[in-house]
């Protein structure tokens, strides 16, 4: 993770709770950025999209990433990581200074989502300051916390240098199809050297239910664990659980860190979501990678004919 250039943020975890970050923001320091991730799957019920959510509620001062534009706009897969270039780019678009302190946050209405994304972008890119995400924006909102509404504010343009990307925390489609190859034996599945960890729901896993996208299929890569990112979080207000928490999940699924992990789920948003809980449970300590394709990639590339699409009766 980045090391801090500023102690003014008082900020100490990765995971801070809005008590933490208000006090934070309360003592001014000029360095510290809150940054909104809001941001909706494409088959959202009610149509929201994460723009409109930060017009409606966002932290004064913040400043919006926009998951879908901060990205390989190239590639066919939504929201891939950009270049380095791409990403200076749009942080310095945004105002946003190498050695500044960044506080990712959530779309109020879907608790911890999308942040952990964002939060681990910075990190692939080498960011030099503090690194945090709010658990959560939905409870900053209810705890009744400092909010605006309206676009974003006029922020003065910077020299934003990233690095990176940090290829041990990313994987492909090509190092990732070796992986779930190595979990196949004779059609049956077994886990290899390195654990998948699938963050979409038990049921999209399976391919008992649809993928949100139109025309993937749903199911699963040969070997990897089912882990819904929901059970990750508290049923009611939809921060991620505490570590001794997360450890017990984990450890009941047989995740403990004596191995390397990939996370995946649909494309790479919520797979951060289980990257976080790892990082929050100690686990596999430097030893995590994000596959960024995941299963939208997955799907439209591997073959059931191959048995790199499993599904579960």
């Amino acid at each position: 993770m980045a090391t801090a250039s500023s102690s003014a943020s008082q900020l100490n975890s990765y995971l801070v709770s809005p008590k933490q970050l208000d006090a934070a923001i309360k003592s001014r320091p000029e360095s510290l950025i809150p940054i909104s991730a809001a941001w909706f799957l494409p088959n959202d019920a009610q149509s929201r999209t994460g723009h409109q959510s930060f017009i409606k509620s966002h932290i004064p001062s913040s400043r919006f990433f926009d998951l879908d534009a901060i990205a390989d706009t190239s590639s066919p897969y939504p929201h891939m990581l950009p270049d380095s270039k791409t990403f200076s780019s749009h942080m310095s678009r945004l105002g946003i200074n190498n050695t500044d302190t960044v506080v990712i946050y959530d779309a109020p209405e879907l608790g911890l989502f999308s942040a952990p994304r964002v939060a681990w972008t910075f990190r692939v890119f080498g960011h030099q300051g503090r690194i945090h995400v709010l658990n959560n924006y939905k409870l900053w909102v209810e705890q009744g916390y400092a909010t605006t509404d309206g676009e974003q504010e006029k922020f003065t343009e910077t020299k934003y240098e990233a690095n990176g990307p940090d290829s041990s925390m990313v994987t492909d489609f090509e190092a990732v199809r070796e992986l779930a190859k190595n979990n196949t034996s004779d059609g049956n599945e077994q886990q290899g050297e390195t654990l998948i960890l699938d963050a979409r729901s038990k049921g999209r896993w399976s391919g008992q239910d649809p993928e949100p996208r139109k025309g993937l299929s749903s199911g699963h890569m040969p070997g990897s664990l089912s882990v819904a990112f929901t059970d990750l979080l508290d049923a009611e207000t939809k921060t991620l659980k505490s570590s001794d928490e997360l450890k017990k999940l984990f450890g009941g699924l047989g995740v403990t860190g004596d191995k390397p992990i990939v996370t995946s789920c649909g494309t790479g948003v919520t797979a951060a979501v289980v990257e976080a809980a790892l990082l929050e449970a100690g686990i596999a300590s430097g030893n995590r990678k994000v596959y960024d394709g995941s299963w939208t990639e997955w799907a439209q590339r591997a073959s059931e004919e191959e048995g790199l699409i499993i599904k579960s009766k």
